[in-house]
C-alpha cells in the first residue's frame, strides 16, 4: 500500500513529570518515534517505565510536560475519534448489549441506525461473537468481554488503535485466540496499532516493529524490527527466527527488570 511508507504519528522529545506528595516523578524523558502508516508497533517494557503514559498522551488523555505528538502533521490536542482505545478493563456498558455497545461510537458519530447495525454486525462477526448480539456484558467472560472492546473500536474505524494490555487479565488459551483473530483483523483492515504489552512471545508474534523501554524514566532504549513475514500463526513460535527474536527482547527487558529491582 503506498501509504505505509509515510509517517502516521509522530512522537517528538516527549517528556512527562508528575508532581507528587514526594517530589518530582519523571515517568518519560525524552521519548521520540515515528510510526509510519497501518504500522503494527508493540511496546515492552518494564513496569512504571511510562508505556500506558505514553498512549494516553497519544490518546489525548494526558498532556505532555514537554514535545509533541502528531498525526498526520497536526499535534494532538485532547481525544478525537480519529484514536480508538482499548484498554485492560473492557469498559463495556452494563445497559448495553453486544451489539448496542458495538453500535454506540456509530451512533455518536451520527451514522444512520440501519447502517450503523450494519457496521457493529460486521465486526462482531469478525471476533467471533455471531449469536451475541443481545446478550449483555454480565453474561459474558472476561474474553469475550474484551471482543466485544475490541469490535467497538474497530468499528468506530479509527486511523489508529490504541490497545493497553488488551488480554493481560486473560486465560493464557483465550489470549492466544484473542491474538490470533486480532492479528487476522488488523491484515484485512490494516490500522495502525499500538499495543502495549508484558508479554514479549505476544510482542513478537504481533509486532512489525518492538520498541524496548528503559526502567523509569523511561526511554526507548532498543527497536526490534521483527522480519517475521506475515501471516503468522501460533506455529510461528516455534520458528528459530521467533526464538531467536525473542530471546533478545527478553534480555533487554530483564536487564531493565533488574535496574528497577536495584
Amino acid at each position: 500500500m503506498a501509504g505505509e511508507n509515510l509517517t502516521k504519528l509522530k512522537i517528538d522529545n516527549v517528556y512527562k513529570e508528575y508532581q507528587g506528595r514526594n517530589g518530582k516523578t519523571i515517568a518519560l524523558n525524552g521519548v521520540s518515534l515515528d510510526i509510519k502508516e497501518n504500522e503494527f508497533i508493540c511496546v515492552v517494557g518494564p513496569s512504571g517505565c511510562g508505556k500506558s503514559t505514553l498512549l494516553n498522551i497519544i490518546a489525548g488523555l494526558l498532556e505532555p510536560t514537554s514535545g509533541t505528538v502528531t498525526l498526520d502533521g497536526k499535534v494532538i490536542e485532547g481525544t478525537g475519534v480519529e484514536r480508538g482505545v482499548v484498554f485492560q478493563q473492557y469498559a463495556l456498558f452494563p445497559w448495553r448489549t453486544v451489539l448496542k455497545n458495538v453500535m454506540f461510537p456509530l451512533e455518536m458519530k451520527k451514522v444512520p441506525k440501519a447502517e450503523a447495525e450494519a457496521i457493529a454486525r460486521k465486526y462482531i462477526k469478525s471476533v467471533g461473537l455471531e449469536g451475541f448480539e443481545k446478550s449483555y456484558p454480565k453474561e459474558l467472560s472476561g474474553g469475550m468481554k474484551q471482543r466485544v472492546a475490541i469490535a467497538r473500536a474497530y468499528a468506530a474505524d479509527p486511523e489508529v488503535l490504541l490497545l493497553d494490555e488488551p488480554f493481560g487479565a486473560l486465560d493464557a488459551q483465550t489470549r492466544v485466540q484473542l491474538q490470533s483473530e486480532l492479528l487476522e483483523t488488523w491484515e484485512k483492515e490494516k490500522k495502525t496499532c499500538f499495543f502495549i504489552t508484558h508479554d514479549v512471545d505476544e510482542a513478537v508474534i504481533l509486532a512489525q516493529r518492538v520498541i524496548i523501554m528503559s526502567a523509569r524514566p523511561g526511554r526507548i532504549k532498543k527497536i526490534v524490527d521483527i522480519d517475521i513475514p506475515y501471516p503468522r500463526t501460533q506455529a510461528t513460535k516455534t520458528d528459530p527466527r521467533f526464538l531467536e527474536l525473542k530471546s533478545e527482547i527478553w534480555n533487554q527487558v530483564y536487564q531493565e527488570f533488574l535496574e528497577v529491582r536495584k
